[in-house]
């Protein structure tokens, strides 16, 4: 029998329930509306204009509800499997989506817009979740830091441990962090079962820092984040992340002022399933054709700076110009992830912070 969370289902009901309607008043009349919940985690954006011509277009009512970050959102969802707090849920990662799918999270639905989907994203044959979006998880180097001290940045994850890195990067937690498990797993990919952990000693004899989460990471200890406060020139962070201080720049930028290190990248996938349990699961599949159309694949790099998964979205000029896909990123397969992973972070810790 699993688990419930009732004070949590209710709360967030009762605010879905304060923003939905079951009628909608037109100079015809009313007209019925069906409204789906779309749960996902707090970094997932979407332009109103692009929400606002699929309701028009479905006459579904999209409410999208933010629950915490992607583990707090997947462990929600696995403590109502069954009884879903919504009707949608985006943003499980190919790290978390076969736990998911073993717990009864999601019933199956296969979108006719797969067809449009690059083979390599299509990481589930059953079709309990859709891939929606990707993106690379790599070192990010502040280039001005090095410049002005003419020291070359690290090339790759063994350069962390050389000493004239000695003190500078910083790293998030993989037990509290995606960005920091996506990284650990690199680190296993790169130096195999026999070398990962040797990795992780030296870099913490070489002063490595571990924080929490990406914001306290990029924002409060990476010198090259805009607006931050940081000393540290090496940060866990994302491939398109030059691509961000571009755009965020408070002046015109001619050339990014950080560099991925594309030979350090852990690729990601996103993916959106319909809830098991779910009282409209017609609209539920509406919605994830929705977030396979050109309209939100597109709105999609500008939103939350991944990288769309069909082949006929185009990229905003932004990222043509600056941002950059890794040809052979470093990955696991889920399966491997989703057995392995809590045994891995345990080992990490009692490295690093035992």
């Amino acid at each position: 029998m699993k688990a419930r969370a009732p004070v949590a289902a209710l709360a967030l009901l009762a605010l879905v329930a304060g923003a939905c309607s079951g009628s909608e008043e037109t100079a015809d009349g009313p007209q019925p509306t069906v409204t789906v919940t779309l749960l996902t985690h707090d970094s997932f954006d979407v332009s109103r204009d692009v929400v606002r011509a699929f309701e028009r277009e479905s006459g579904i009512d999209l409410q999208i509800v933010p629950a915490g970050d992607a583990g707090q959102l997947v462990n929600r969802a696995i403590l109502t499997a069954g009884n879903p707090e919504g009707d949608v849920l985006f943003g499980v990662d190919d790290n978390l989506f076969p736990k998911a799918v073993e717990e009864g999270v999601f019933e199956p639905y296969e979108s006719p817009e797969l067809s449009r989907v690059e083979e390599a994203y299509e990481l589930d044959p059953t079709h309990a979740v859709t891939p929606v979006d990707h993106g690379d998880v790599c070192l990010n180097v502040d280039l001005g830091w090095f410049g002005e001290r003419g020291l070359p940045p690290p090339g790759d994850l063994g350069d962390l441990t050389e000493g004239r890195y000695r003190g500078l990067t910083v790293v998030e937690n993989p037990a509290t962090s995606t960005p920091g498990l996506a990284f650990m797993l690199a680190s296993i990919v790169r130096f195999g079962d026999d070398g990962w952990q040797a990795f992780w000693r030296d870099l913490r004899a070489n002063d490595v820092l571990v924080v929490d989460g990406w914001e306290q990471a990029y924002f409060g200890e990476f010198s090259g984040a805009g607006g931050g406060e940081g000393e540290r020139p090496i940060v866990v962070s994302y491939a398109t992340s030059p691509v961000a201080e571009v755009v965020f720049a408070e002046e015109t930028l001619d050339r990014a002022p950080t560099a991925a290190v594309i030979e350090s990248c852990y690729r990601q996938v996103e993916f959106a399933g319909v809830l098991a349990g779910t009282e409209h699961p017609r609209e539920a599949g509406a919605v994830i054709d929705f977030l396979l159309s050109r309209p939100f694949q597109e709105d999609v790099p500008l939103r939350m700076f991944v990288f769309p998964v069909v082949g006929d979205a185009e990229l905003p000029e932004e990222f043509v110009r600056w941002g950059e896909e890794p040809e052979s990123p470093l990955a696991l397969p889920p399966e491997q992830v989703s057995a392995e992973r809590e045994a891995w972070v345990q080992t990490w810790t009692d490295l690093m912070l035992g």
